[in-house]
């Protein structure tokens, strides 16, 4: 365990679990590892999605945004989807182990799902791939790629999700320095930006935005 932590491999992976939202989840390889400030994502939707809503996390990775959610909302009707069914298999026992009530599904973006939500969260790939050399070795050596990077620009799977989002609130995790970016893709897609929720650090975080009108 000594010599795979000193060869880059994060804590988190060796150990097979990690804490969020005060609960204990399990990662491994095939999923992102929870972050703080994705707690923040959880924050927002959980004191703003609609009574007795229809909710889904697009980008399930290890499940931590939709089980929690669930767990904390239980009146919300909760699907969540990731493109990779390798992730949803930890998704799966995430969800399993707490006893959520969240329904899984295979889809890149909402490609495969034909139903409408009162509300959209992503923690998306969002760092643009020419960053990806730049980051730690923990990261960039050992996180999924896919779930990292979606191009060149950083916002493709942004796009995306806005595109087909059918009148949903959306509530985003974004990159450091995107605000105006992810502005200006939700206004092309006919939504607003309502608020910009910082993480603990000041950086502006959190996206929480609606369609016009």
């Amino acid at each position: 365990m000594i010599e795979r932590r000193f060869a880059g491999e994060p804590l988190q992976y060796i150990r097979r679990r990690t804490e969020f939202y005060s609960r204990k989840f399990y990662v491994d390889d095939r999923v992102l590892i929870p972050r703080p400030e994705t707690e923040i994502l959880v924050e927002a939707v959980i004191a703003r999605a609609p009574q007795n809503g229809r909710m889904i996390d697009i980008g399930a990775g290890s499940g931590c945004i939709a089980v929690t959610v669930a767990l904390e909302r239980p009146d919300l009707r909760v699907f969540a989807v990731d493109a990779s069914v390798a992730a949803l298999v930890v998704a799966k026992r995430n969800r399993d182990a707490h006893a959520a009530r969240v329904e899984l599904a295979a889809s890149n973006v909402l490609d495969s799902i034909d139903a409408r939500f009162d509300l959209i969260v992503s923690n998306p790939p969002y760092i643009a791939e020419e960053e990806i050399a730049t980051l730690a070795t923990e990261v960039r050596d050992h996180e999924p790629r896919m779930a990292l990077t979606p191009g060149p620009l950083g916002t493709e799977v942004i796009e995306r999700i806005y595109a087909s989002a059918r009148g949903a609130m959306v509530v985003l995790e974004i990159a450091y320095g995107q605000t105006e970016a992810v502005r200006r893709v939700a206004e092309s897609h006919g939504y607003r930006v309502d608020e910009v929720l910082p993480d603990l650090a000041g950086i502006e975080r959190v996206v929480v935005s609606s369609p016009h009108g």
